[in-house]
């Protein structure tokens, strides 16, 4: 399951306008470049000259840390995934070679950036234990029942711009935060492959309760990440 509730997502007919966000403009990639194995290759071997700048500047080396997986994970690893097709029991490990379910396009992507995780695990808990295996309990941000206008403004008041996990009342995905603005990036169920679109007017955005953990702007995360730290999975 990849509820918060537990409940199961629900298939729909409603296309997401993910065609109306211009990709120049916002400054990111859509479109997949390269290898998709070179690029976890250069990922990992990358990741050993933040181990080394840790041990002599440890607050250097998280800010250098966020801002690269940032972009690595945002434009280099999730653009080979957009266009895969989403099924509710999708598991698959390559981009655009079989069915992905939301809860694994999450967990696949971050392992696939080199956070040590067992993806299927993660992938078949609830929401909130996803985003409570990237982040303690008290730093979670949680919003219920809320508008989408009041739900951007509170997020614009305690978050700055970088990606975000998200689970929902039957869903999960990635928040990209940038300039102010939310997009959510996602194994759609309503459009039945993965998207980035802006998430006020998405139909897959619509839920009663939003669980927010922090990724790239989540230091311990990013020590995680660093360290290779085997991150265990909340159930």
């Amino acid at each position: 399951m990849t509820a918060v509730t537990g409940n199961s997502e629900q298939k729909t007919e409603i296309l997401p306008p993910s065609n109306t966000i211009d990709s120049t403009k916002l400054g990111i990639n859509f479109t997949p470049k390269g290898s998709y194995t070179s690029i976890k290759q250069t990922i990992a071997a990358d990741r050993s000259y933040f181990a080394t700048q840790l041990q002599q500047n440890k607050q250097k080396a998280i800010d250098s840390a966020a801002a690269y997986v940032y972009d690595k994970l945002l434009n280099e690893i999730v653009p080979h995934w957009y266009g895969t097709p989403w099924d509710f029991n999708g598991h698959t490990n390559t981009p655009n070679d079989g069915e992905i379910a939301c809860g694994y396009f999450v967990s696949t992507t971050l392992k696939h950036m080199g956070f040590r995780l067992n993806r299927y695990k993660m992938a078949q808990q609830a929401g909130l234990n996803e985003a409570l295996t990237l982040q303690a309990k008290n730093d979670l941000k949680i919003y219920r029942n809320i508008s989408q206008e009041q739900l951007k403004k509170n997020i614009n008041e305690v978050y700055k711009d970088g990606i975000y996990f998200v689970g929902l009342s039957n869903h999960v995905g990635y928040v990209l935060i940038k300039h102010s603005e939310l997009y959510f990036l996602h194994a759609s169920y309503c459009d039945d492959k993965v998207v980035i679109e802006k998430a006020a007017t998405s139909p897959c955005f619509q839920s009663d309760i939003y669980v927010f953990a922090e990724i790239s702007t989540n230091k311990n995360l990013l020590q995680k990440w660093i360290q290779q730290t085997t991150i265990p999975v909340q159930q």
